[in-house]
């Protein structure tokens, strides 16, 4: 017979109420997105047109991946199942208004029934923001919010040809006005991709700093959805699933370009990172990162990276976000929660900044060409943006000076990859 033994006191002290175990918070979520995962998907694209009655396609890319020869194969694949095609591949990063209404012009003109954007989170935000003007009339300013379409919208389909951005399970166009810089979050359900088609071997092509730079934008989603103030039940399945196929395989895309086990988990990952967003939004690394990328250039996924371990050292410091970032690590196995909060928390802190390290991403804002006397000015900005009203800390304009401040100078505390 079994031996019995008498339960410890440890195991059943109770938590602290900060750690205490509460009711899921409320959530209303609809999957909107058909997924669509492996290699060589892309080859049912034109099959999956068709099923969404499809006739006069709009092909959205960039000028890079119309290099790579991924547009002509995509558009024979079109071709070949009796779709007219039409091509703009003009797409930029961090595309504005101006890039919008040239798309705008080529889609009214070809008189196109659907929208299939090709390429990373630019080609699929253009694609994005066409289809609202298109569909529903006026400037994108109108849009900038949630909500705001009155008119159904074409469909879209989505083929991500990096691992980052997750736009590709996103219902928001992030668009920046022309002359002011400042990026609008437009967002409606009726954007969102009907059809996201996910082909590791689109990624293998991308350059070194991309897949780099792509990389920590999906890793920076999956943490920051992790802890904002909108995270539910749901969405940390999607946040921790993310986090623990990014964090694994990023350094592997890193040391071996080719290696397509890596390049699908990152494929993936950042799609659930995406989705992630779609349900718990971002936080304050994305906010201080938008007006790095307005007045200094910086790629984003170079100015979230610069950002995350600041903003994560801040929200460690509010009981709830500690909990959640220990959760994080313990998922990945980076730490055990039963280790202790601090322990777990200063764990996935060391692991991000190997990681940056490992990416050569810049790791101080002076890098970056940010001086001290900017700071109040980005402060003022970061607080504006849309994101930071779902930081799990409150962050105010003075909250962002003191990150900014923390992200100005390497911390030379011996930090390697």
């Amino acid at each position: 017979m079994p031996k019995i033994t008498r339960q410890s006191k440890k195991a059943t002290k109770p938590q602290p109420a900060s750690e205490a175990q509460a009711m899921p918070a409320a959530f209303d979520h609809q999957p909107c997105t058909r997924l669509v995962f492996g290699c060589d998907s892309v080859e049912r694209v034109g099959g999956l047109a068709r099923e969404l009655g499809g006739k006069k396609v709009l092909l959205v890319t960039d000028p890079g991946i119309v290099a790579a020869g991924h547009a002509d194969r995509v558009r024979h694949l079109l071709v070949s199942e009796g779709l007219g095609v039409t091509v703009f591949g003009k797409a930029r990063e961090n595309p504005t208004t101006r890039d919008v209404d040239e798309c705008l012009a080529v889609a009214k003109a070809a008189g196109i029934d659907m929208i299939i954007g090709l390429g990373g989170g630019s080609s699929m935000d253009t694609a994005k923001g066409c289809n609202f003007l298109l569909t529903n009339g006026g400037r994108m300013q109108d849009y900038w919010g949630i909500g705001k379409a009155t008119k159904p919208m074409l469909p879209l389909i989505a083929i991500p040809t990096t691992a980052g951005t997750g736009s590709e399970c996103q219902s928001f166009a992030l668009i920046a006005d022309e002359k002011t810089h400042q990026k609008m979050a437009c967002g409606d359900a009726k954007a969102v991709a009907r059809v996201a088609i996910l082909d590791p071997a689109l990624t293998i092509s991308q350059p070194a700093r991309v897949a780099a730079c792509t990389g920590v934008d999906a890793i920076t989603h999956a943490v920051e959805t992790a802890v904002t103030r909108k995270r539910s039940a749901l969405s940390l399945m999607y946040s921790h699933e993310a986090f623990k196929l990014v964090v694994d395989s990023f350094p592997r895309v890193l040391r071996d370009p080719k290696n397509m086990d890596a390049r699908g988990r990152m494929l993936l990952g950042a799609a659930l990172a995406g989705t992630a967003i779609e349900n718990s939004m971002l936080g304050a690394a994305h906010s201080a990162a938008n007006p790095l990328t307005a007045h200094f250039g910086m790629v984003h996924g170079q100015a979230v990276g610069v950002m995350l371990p600041a903003v994560v050292r801040f929200n460690g410091r509010d009981a709830a976000a500690r909990l959640a970032y220990a959760e994080l690590a313990s998922a990945a196995e980076i730490a055990c929660v039963s280790d202790g909060l601090e322990t777990a928390l200063a764990a996935l802190i060391a692991r991000l900044e190997t990681l940056l390290n490992l990416a050569k991403m810049p790791r101080s804002l002076s890098e970056c060409g940010v001086k001290h006397s900017q700071i109040k000015a980005l402060a003022a900005e970061a607080a504006k943006q849309w994101t930071a009203g779902f930081n799990p800390r409150p962050v105010t304009e003075a909250d962002f000076v003191e990150l900014y401040e923390a992200a100005l100078q390497p911390r030379g505390d011996g930090e390697s990859a």
